[in-house]
């Protein structure tokens, strides 16, 4: 579409655990507790994002099952759980 479509322009970790199933609004759903989501394209200049595009795609993977976020090699989810020493 544009350049920057293909460049990531958000990304979030959820952490409200009282949102226990999507709602299929994602204003809500990229907020589930043990989720994590990226946007692909725009990023929003109010958040100090400088990604533009006419393009902005929001991905969400729930990791409340499996899976695991690693930071600089650093685990900080596992299985939907924060890792905080």
């Amino acid at each position: 579409m544009d350049e920057g479509a293909k460049r990531i322009g958000e990304f979030g970790v959820g952490t409200n655990f009282g949102i226990s199933r999507y709602c299929y609004d994602l204003l809500f759903d990229e907020k589930i507790g043990g989720t994590v989501h990226i946007a692909l394209g725009r990023a929003y200049p109010e958040c100090r994002g400088v990604n533009q595009s006419a393009f902005h795609w929001d991905l969400i993977k729930d990791l409340r099952v499996e899976g695991a976020l690693f930071l600089d090699d650093r685990k900080l989810i596992e299985n939907g759980k924060f890792l905080l020493d």
